[in-house]
């Protein structure tokens, strides 16, 4: 299909407002993922383009046709969900061929259908079997044969690995990313959970209490959050967040941080006399003597290859990323050094980031 493009989408339930203006682009075969903490919108959103609910206000457009006020059935979507939603008194074939049956279809087109289904997901020797005797995964499985059975134009998935275990969910994320990059269709996804973003995502709109905080591809939402929510939200461990008092000027390559000047990238966006924020990723920042920066050790988390060395410094916590074999003891004060291009700044008061060089062909702060 064709892109599926969101304008200014609102969602009321009386004086509650579940989405707040979103606008945004899904590309024709992209996989799009919806992230954001329980209750920040994303599943309402995801609702919305699949037609169970209709907007308060804004469009939907599907092939260049504005279908905001369609329902379901004349979308052409199909939905995945976390609870399978299968049909218990049926075997697999049958719940596969459902949709098909449902149409009309002649049975000899039926039975190819599903065969080549079966065939692409891995369950050929498990056709006949009732549902209600197979693993979670296998149940996936089914359901998203179902899905695809019809070859519709979108697919929508609403956090359809949540009930899996940790283990085959990351199994099963490879998988369904596999799928997808076979078939080429679009797929919206829903999740809260931003390894599975960032892992399986073209593109990745990260969402809060009904707003779009910032819409992009993975690599650049994490390396340029546009709000601190999403350097909070994106990471693990988050973005280290520095509070300070400051000045930043348009053309300003350095600010001064309490006693010590940090180099920065270029600053496109005058910031002067506020609160501001420096972040700084835990792999970006390196312990070093002669750094003047400085940081007592509280801690050392080890994690095979690498550990995390928790940091003490005059303008909060600082998490950095080591290598194992980096000998660190409780109670040190030691240097951090930063690369320039790796920091972020952003306004205390709004909580966005400010343009500099590096950010500025991702957003707009």
């Amino acid at each position: 299909m064709a892109d599926i493009v969101i304008r200014n989408l609102r969602k009321e339930f009386g004086a509650f407002t579940a989405v707040q203006g979103s606008s945004f682009t899904i590309r024709d075969g992209e996989f799009f993922m919806l992230l954001g903490p329980s209750g920040c919108g994303k599943t309402t959103t995801l609702r919305m383009i699949a037609g169970l609910e209709l907007p308060t206000s804004g469009e939907i457009l599907m092939d260049g046709e504005d279908v905001s006020q369609r329902p379901a059935s004349q979308r052409d979507i199909a939905m995945v969900f976390q609870m399978f939603a299968l049909y218990p008194h049926m075997n697999v074939r049958r719940n596969i061929s459902y949709p098909l049956v449902s149409q009309g279809l002649p049975r000899a087109q039926v039975q190819a259908k599903v065969a080549e289904v079966a065939r692409i997901l891995g369950i050929t020797d498990i056709m006949d079997k009732p549902v209600g005797g197979l693993s979670g995964g296998d149940r996936q499985r089914v359901a998203l044969g179902r899905a695809i059975v019809r070859n519709p134009k979108a697919f929508m998935m609403d956090e359809p690995l949540g009930a899996l275990d940790a283990e085959f969910r990351e199994h099963m994320a490879e998988e369904l990313r596999a799928l997808h990059d076979r078939m080429g269709a679009t797929t919206v996804y829903v999740t809260h959970d931003q390894l599975e973003a960032m892992q399986m995502g073209d593109k990745i709109v990260v969402m809060n209490h009904g707003v779009v905080e910032q819409f992009g591809a993975p690599q650049d939402i994490y390396d340029h959050p546009a709000t601190l929510f999403v350097a909070d939200f994106i990471g693990s461990p988050p973005m280290n967040v520095l509070r300070f008092q400051g000045v930043a000027q348009a053309g300003d390559r350095s600010i001064a941080i309490g006693d010590v000047t940090l180099a920065l990238p270029e600053v496109q966006q005058d910031a002067s006399g506020r609160d501001l924020v420096l972040g700084v990723r835990p792999e970006h920042v390196t312990l070093a003597d002669d750094a003047p920066y400085r940081g007592r050790i509280l801690a050392s988390e080890y994690l095979g290859t690498s550990q995390i060395i928790t940091l003490d410094t005059a303008h909060g916590v600082v998490k950095a990323r080591a290598p194992s074999a980096q000998g660190v003891r409780s109670g040190d004060t030691v240097g951090l050094a930063f690369r320039a291009e790796t920091l972020s700044l952003f306004d205390a008061g709004t909580g966005r980031a400010l343009r500099t060089a590096a950010n500025a062909g991702v957003f707009h702060g």
